[in-house]
């Protein structure tokens, strides 16, 4: 993440490109497919031509978007794996022993501290992994290829923890499944930085398309969050929470942001970068602190084991 341009550097830069009158990308022409793409790439993330022109002459694919990749395969790929073992592929959640499975965040085993993160390859059923994959791809991998793998998945990862935790404090019964928390915060992110840089983001139909990306997000919210309060196929047990989603949402205007408006600047040099970051790792410590001691001073009655 330290390897980016300092403040006075990129100040010089800015400096020499009001001398030059160099046209705009999207005049240029005779450009081959991949040019195109990186070009496309380029106007649907940043909202600075500078930048824009920097990252197009810059760019080598080398190494290519594989953490977005990657995620979305293994996140298939258990999920049609749960679906053999439970002969179910929608509304898996349903299913008796899908609770069994030692990777999702289960508030009695909230002790097991990897299934703060591993819940993300449990989904509730086709339905839910569909709409998270498309909105990883087609929002995380151009942001993986301007940003990098490391800064991509950092705002993910954090919105996974972020995610489950959440959960942890606000919706102590129930347990979570599914990568909403990682997919709003890299979402959030996007449109955020999208509103903040209007006037400079050149992106076709961009309106349009936010509204788009707004509703398939709050369908996918209304779908968890009537899935919680449904009645459960599994009593006492709860259906899972939908404050994932609420928790990635706040990493995503917060961290996120930052990370999105300082391509290739240092974040280190951001005064904003160290607050929301303070304030993240206030949250984990808290909710750490609650995990261990609130459940127990609070006299919660939590559902059994699965």
């Amino acid at each position: 993440m330290s390897n980016k341009r300092s403040n006075s550097f990129r100040q010089a830069i800015l400096q020499g490109n009001r001398r030059l009158c160099s046209k705009a990308l999207l005049e240029e022409t005779g450009l081959s497919l991949s040019q195109r793409l990186i070009r496309h790439v380029a106007y649907e993330t940043l909202p600075r031509e500078i930048d824009r022109k920097w990252y197009y002459d810059s760019y080598t694919c080398c190494p290519p978007p594989w953490f977005m990749i990657t995620i979305t395969i293994v996140e298939v790929a258990f999920f049609l794996y749960n679906g053999v073992v439970l002969d179910r592929f929608v509304l898996q959640v349903s299913h008796p022993l899908y609770l069994k499975n030692a990777l999702l965040y289960h508030p009695q085993l909230r002790a097991q501290a990897w299934r703060y993160l591993t819940y993300i390859f449990m989904h509730a059923g086709i339905e839910h992994l569909g709409l998270n994959v498309v909105l990883q791809l087609l929002v995380g991998v151009p942001l993986e290829m301007v940003h990098g793998a490391a800064r991509i998945s950092f705002v993910y990862v954090a919105g996974v923890v972020a995610g489950s935790l959440a959960v942890s404090v606000a919706d102590m019964r129930a347990p979570v499944v599914g990568s909403s928390g990682g997919v709003y915060a890299l979402v959030s992110a996007h449109l955020a930085n999208i509103v903040m840089n209007w006037s400079g983001m050149k992106c076709q139909f961009k309106l349009l398309r936010m509204a788009v990306a707004l509703i398939c997000m709050s369908f996918e919210f209304g779908r968890a969050v009537w899935l919680r309060f449904h009645p459960s196929a599994y009593p006492p047990c709860p259906h899972p929470s939908f404050m994932a989603h609420l928790g990635g949402v706040m990493v995503g205007i917060t961290l996120g942001v930052v990370i999105l408006r300082n391509y290739e600047q240092r974040l280190q040099d951001q005064t904003l970068w160290w607050i929301f970051l303070s304030i993240y790792v206030i949250f984990v410590l808290f909710a750490i602190f609650w995990n261990i001691f609130a459940y127990s001073l609070l006299d919660l009655k939590l559902p059994p084991p699965p």
